[in-house]
């Protein structure tokens, strides 16, 4: 039996940095307000370039296996030496393949990470053999000797197998996690809402949580209040170097990332932490407050380092604990510190 099952993209990550990516602000063109830009038919000298691998099925996969947690991968690749280089990867890991596709109709998903002197980055996607895994796939009777599903964002054939999966966790008593993608999130809201019910951690960002609630940010309370009532698991908001705040319902937690933490690339940091949080949610019986200290701690040893699986904290290894605050919220939504 396995402790848990990922689901979602593999990735061949290419970083490129360069002083001569010049950025421009123009809020007009650019919907950050800012761009990138590359004098036209000219060649660019690359200062650095670093070949690592992403996706978030594979990235949450290395922690969980790190960990010492019996781990899977359910995902594809293309019929390509990208592909073949993840899954020699994932087995030094002691990350369980055997769900690994290949799909010989599109090549291994691929990330070229586009950053200057600075921590901002650009990213070219191209969505390959991931977005053609589909529901005929996953091999159903073999993935059910498992404890837990983690599913990362979901795209293409993947996410119209979204309710499927989680109705076959539901079924199968599999606890699930999901980290959803702005496709699965558009997805109309009673079907959502019949989806969530059935989740027990629901990982969102501050933008992904205001696009499904269609609450502002910064109204974190109110935000919470609708997800709770959609979601009766654990709901994680994450806000970049705002911290993280979590809701099991009757309390919302919130801490705060360490100031003095390194950061050279933030590439798969929502990752690390979301199964940072599941690792020692699922070690320590559900205690949110040691799940929210390692999500931090696991999310810094990754940010430290260039690449999604870098970094990331080894078993039993020493690691600082940032304070929880714990607030017990009434019915009319006031709070009150613990």
């Amino acid at each position: 039996m396995y402790d848990i099952i990922t689901f979602g993209s593999a990735a061949e990550d290419i970083h490129l940095r360069s002083e001569e990516f010049k950025t421009v602000n123009d809020a007009q063109n650019y919907t950050t307000g800012r761009g990138i830009c590359l004098t036209l038919g000219s060649k660019i000298n690359i200062d650095d370039i670093v070949f690592t691998t992403g996706g978030g099925g594979t990235n949450t996969s290395a922690t969980f296996a790190k960990q010492g947690l019996r781990t899977a991968f359910c995902g594809a690749i293309g019929a390509d030496a990208s592909g073949l280089g993840i899954v020699r990867e994932l087995k030094l890991l002691g990350i369980d393949t055997k769900f690994v596709v290949k799909k010989k109709e599109r090549h291994t998903n691929s990330s070229i990470i586009i950053s200057s002197t600075g921590q901002d980055r650009t990213i070219l996607v191209y969505r390959g053999a991931s977005d053609v895994l589909g529901e005929n796939d996953i091999p159903w009777a073999k993935i059910k000797k498992t404890k837990w599903f983690y599913l990362a964002p979901l795209t293409g054939l993947l996410c119209d197998t979204f309710e499927e999966i989680v109705n076959f966790a539901h079924k199968n008593n599999i606890k699930i996690a999901v980290n959803p993608s702005k496709e699965q999130l558009s997805l109309a809201s009673e079907k959502l809402k019949d989806i969530f019910s059935k989740v027990d951690i629901l990982f969102l960002n501050q933008e992904e949580a205001s696009f499904l609630t269609k609450i502002s940010f910064e109204d974190e309370h109110e935000i919470f209040k609708k997800i709770d009532e959609m979601c009766p698991g654990i709901a994680v908001m994450t806000k970049g170097g705002q911290g993280v705040v979590v809701s099991d319902g009757k309390y919302l937690y919130s801490a705060m990332p360490d100031e003095s933490r390194k950061i050279v690339d933030t590439t798969g940091a929502g990752d690390s932490f979301a199964s940072g949080f599941l690792t020692d949610y699922i070690r320590f019986e559900g205690d949110v407050e040691k799940a929210m200290q390692f999500g931090l701690a696991n999310s810094a040893a990754n940010l430290s380092e260039i690449g999604a699986k870098k970094g990331l904290l080894e078993k039993d290894e020493e690691f600082k604990k940032m304070p929880v605050t714990k607030q017990l919220c009434s019915e009319n939504n006031r709070c009150i510190t613990k």
